[in-house]
């Protein structure tokens, strides 16, 4: 068994904007991560068994960005707003749930 019930991680990667390739942290990557974060701290969800927060560097996924990818399942979200991320939360890291609308 794995030592989280699901593993979301935000893209946080920080490209200077004169770049070829975007980044997720140019479109509230960071931020985002955050607010999953206490979010899933507030509604008593973190630690083992259950859900934990993570950043990541560059997901390689820039075009499609700002992104996360949940685990275990492997599902990629692309996201606007914290509204974007309650759905994520809610729906996929909490009741098992693909959001179909945010996948990439």
């Amino acid at each position: 068994m794995s030592f989280y019930k699901r593993h979301i991680f935000f893209c946080c990667n920080n490209r200077d904007p004169e770049a070829e390739r975007p980044s997720c942290c140019q479109y509230g990557g960071r931020e985002m991560r955050d607010y999953a974060k206490a979010r899933v701290k507030k509604l008593g969800q973190h630690g083992e068994g259950m859900i934990r927060v993570n950043q990541a560097g560059c997901l390689d996924r820039c075009e499609s960005g700002p992104v996360c990818v949940v685990y275990p399942e492997a599902t990629w979200y692309t996201y606007v707003d914290e509204e974007d991320i309650d759905e994520i939360i809610d729906e996929h890291l909490l009741e098992g749930n693909e959001v179909d609308r945010l996948k990439i």
